[in-house]
Formats: C-alpha cells, structure tokens, sequence
C-alpha cells in the first residue's frame, strides 16, 4: 500500500504504543536501514532497542565477519535464532522492544516462524541500488565478499524476497530521510492492528 507518511503526534504515539501488544521485529536485507529505522523507532515509542547482530556479537565475543570465517554460516544462523528467539522471551512481560535481525534471519524457516508468532513483523524493501549505496559504507558484510556487491545483493535479494513475504507488513525504504520510513512503519502498524 502507497501511504502518504505523516509526522506522528505525540497523542498519536501515545495511542499507537497502547494498542500494540507484541514487540516490532524488522526483518529485510542488509543495507535497507533496519538499525537506523529500528532505534529511531524505539526512541519515539519509548521502546528498548536491539540489534540482534549486536547481540550475536556480544554473545560469542567475536565480530560476524570472525563467527563466518571460524564457525560458517550455518554456525551463525543457528546462534541468530536462538538471540532471537531469546529477545522476545525477554520481551513479553509488557516491556515492548523494536528489534532489527540480520538480513538472512527470516529466511531460516523456524526464526521465521518465531517471529511471525511472537512479534509484529515489518518488511523494509529498497531498491537494489539504494542497497550496494548504504552497505557500501560498511566493511563488514561477510557475503559481500569475494564478488561484485550489486550482482551478490541482486541475487541474495531475489532468494530472500519470498521469505520476507511472509511478513504482514511492507514497507519501502527508499533514499529519502529515515524519518519518512519511520512514520510509514509507525502508520502501517497502525492500520495492521
């Protein structure tokens, strides 16, 4: 759905915050801005905020790049799901949290899963080009290594695209301020409920 974002009144996050029950779980790939998006939302919801690859790192004290490289991928994602799994069970005694996964997360079919049972699920899309621009900034994307980013993002894209399908909720991140995004999340969150 094409929505016209508005800026959110006070009164407006206030009423929004008491009818969601869940916490907010941002899923889509790496480069769509769901750290940016996911703590700005927070902080206007008053929320806590988790980066579940923050949280990766911080469990296995090693960065994602050392994590791939001695463990693999499967290694990794298996971690993911249980920091994932292990945020929202911290989150259910009416502490509300935005949490931003890793790009890969929803595709593991039981993450998914979780996910879509224990949280309100937002699907940031963007273009491609918008993709290799932000992740371009960062030197720390495993799969992006050893090959031409735009083809490896096109292509993760294409693969991933059906399992963040499965979120209720769309939303598009495009160049534009992430304040925009933000309240276009907040809105469709709103019209969800």
């Amino acid at each position: 759905m094409d929505l016209q974002p508005h800026r959110f009144s006070a009164q407006d996050v206030s009423d929004l915050v008491r009818r969601i029950d869940k916490p907010i779980v941002l899923v889509g790939m790496m480069g769509v801005g769901k750290s940016t998006v996911g703590r700005r939302m927070a902080a206007l919801l008053g929320y806590d905020f988790a980066d579940a690859d923050d949280e990766i790192e911080r469990s296995a004290q090693m960065s994602i790049p050392e994590i791939f490289d001695t463990f693999g991928e499967s290694y990794f994602r298996d971690g993911e799901r249980r920091v994932i799994s292990r945020l929202l069970a911290d989150h259910t005694d009416g502490r509300h949290i935005v949490i931003a996964t890793g790009g890969g997360a929803f595709c593991n079919d039981e993450t998914r899963a979780l996910i879509l049972d224990k949280a309100i699920t937002v699907w940031l899309d963007s273009e491609v080009d918008t993709l290799v621009e932000r992740t371009a900034r960062k030197d720390n994307r495993p799969l992006l290594r050893g090959g031409d980013p735009r083809e490896i993002l096109a292509r993760l894209r294409a693969e991933r695209e059906p399992h963040y399908a499965h979120a209720p909720i769309r939303v598009l991140s495009g160049t534009g301020p992430h304040h925009q995004t933000v309240n276009t999340v907040l809105q469709e969150i709103s019209q969800w409920l």
